[in-house]
Parts: structure tokens; sequence; C-alpha cells
């Protein structure tokens, strides 16, 4: 089998769809796992990936994460937004939790992390990462969204950066196949199946969707959480459409 890389796109809470979709890779992708060299993301995607390479084990801890964070987000009066919020924070315990000591190590040259530099606007992909506190610092500027998760960009490396998803959504890198996963029906490899009446498609900063009320739903969900029993029936739909793909290549174990 050829070198493999897995790439998860930026989606904001729809991120419980690429843990679902993990769960199917780690129980019955022996196949795709035995050749994976890298894994790549941008903001939701970029987390999903760095637990991917560095703390597969702590699948379930993260969607116990994610349902108590989009919990605290539906219960502010504005969400996100809300004066005296702090999502960033938020997100930094999370990830503090959640990451091992070593995970620098075990991310570098192996996590590929899509981040936009805040005063040129161009994309960056970083994957060398020289202590825990760096690795953690380029998560949080790919998953910073301005406005939304504060006002003030995400200093890393001594500039200033913002969410990877504005201008590399779904990093494909150079080396071997790179399977993309989205939560958005299109043409990415691991996605939800298009049934809407067009077959219209959009490119969102490096990722094709189709235009539909269903896709629209979730762009919106990326931001604005829906309840808990709905986060679950996303992350059960990551898992069946990552078990489609594996029976699709024939990888299934």
């Amino acid at each position: 089998m050829t070198v493999l890389n897995l790439s998860f796109a930026a989606c904001g809470f729809m991120g419980i769809y690429h843990l679902g979709a993990v769960g199917a890779f780690l129980r019955q992708g022996d196949k795709l796992l035995g050749s994976l060299r890298a894994c790549a993301g941008a903001s939701a995607g970029a987390l999903v990936a760095a637990i991917m390479i560095t703390a597969p084990d702590k699948l379930e801890h993260c969607k116990d994460f994610t349902y108590r964070f989009a919990d605290s987000v539906r219960q502010q009066q504005f969400g996100a937004v809300t004066p005296g919020y702090d999502f960033m924070l938020t997100l930094r315990e999370g990830i503090e939790e959640i990451l091992p000591t070593d995970a620098h190590s075990l991310a570098t040259d192996r996590l590929h992390v899509s981040i936009t530099h805040s005063k040129s606007g161009r994309n960056h992909v970083v994957s060398r990462f020289t202590s825990r506190e760096d690795l953690i610092k380029a998560l949080l500027a790919s998953s910073f969204v301005p406005v939304y998760a504060g006002l003030r960009p995400v200093e890393f490396r001594g500039q200033t950066w913002i969410d990877g998803g504005f201008t590399d959504s779904l990093p494909v890198l150079p080396v071997g196949r790179t399977i993309t996963v989205s939560p958005f029906a299109g043409l990415q490899d691991v996605c939800p199946v298009h049934r809407g009446r067009f077959s219209t498609q959009l490119r969102l900063a490096n990722m094709n969707i189709m235009f539909s009320v269903e896709n629209i739903r979730r762009l919106n969900h990326a931001l604005f959480p829906p309840s808990t029993s709905n986060l679950q029936v996303l992350c059960e739909e990551g898992f069946s459409d990552a078990v489609r793909f594996l029976r699709r290549e024939a990888w299934i174990s």
C-alpha cells in the first residue's frame, strides 16, 4: 500500500464528526493505520489530527470534552461572543488536559497544522514543534476565529495568527495519498452523502462542498453547536461514513 495521510477539515463544533470517523479508523482501519505517515488539519480538524497522532487512547475523553464545551457555549446568552466568556481559555484547558507531555515530539514531522498569518493573510502549515507549549500555541492559532473566539489573534513564534480554515481548510500533503475527512457533503473521501436536489459545488479554502440546505445547517452548527443528542448523532454519522470509505477501499478489518 502507498504512503497514506489523513486530513481533517476545519469545521468548528462539527469536529465531533471527525471524532466519530477516528473511532472507525482505530477500530476497523488496521490497513489504513499500518500505512499512515502523517495527519493534517485546520482549526477543529487540526485538533483531531493532533489527537490521532499523539493521544488516540484519549478519543472518548475528547468526545466528552466536546459535549461539555458545546454545552458551555450554548448556555451563554450570545453564544461564544457573549461578553466575559473566554472561548480560547476553555479550548486551551481542553487541549492541556488531553495532550501527553511528549506530544510535541510525537507530532514533529507527523502533524501538519494549517494557520493563517493575521497581517498578510497567507497560509502556513507548521509541522515541527519545539515544545508542548509550541504545539499548543499552533493548535490555538489554527482555531482562532476573529470576533467569535476573541479580539486578539494568537501569538505564535513572535507573529500573530488566525484560523487556518480561512486559507487552507483541508491541507493535502505532498508525499503519498491524502485521505480527506469533512462533515460537509462534497467531494471528500469521508463525508456525508449529498441528498440535495442541486449538484452545485462551492469551493471554500481548498474544500469542495455541495450547495445544499443541509450543508448550510452544518456550517451554522460549526459555530452554534446543536444539542448534545444531535452532536452524538453527528459523531455516529462520522463513524458510519468512515466505515463506508474503508469498505469501498477494501481496507476494512
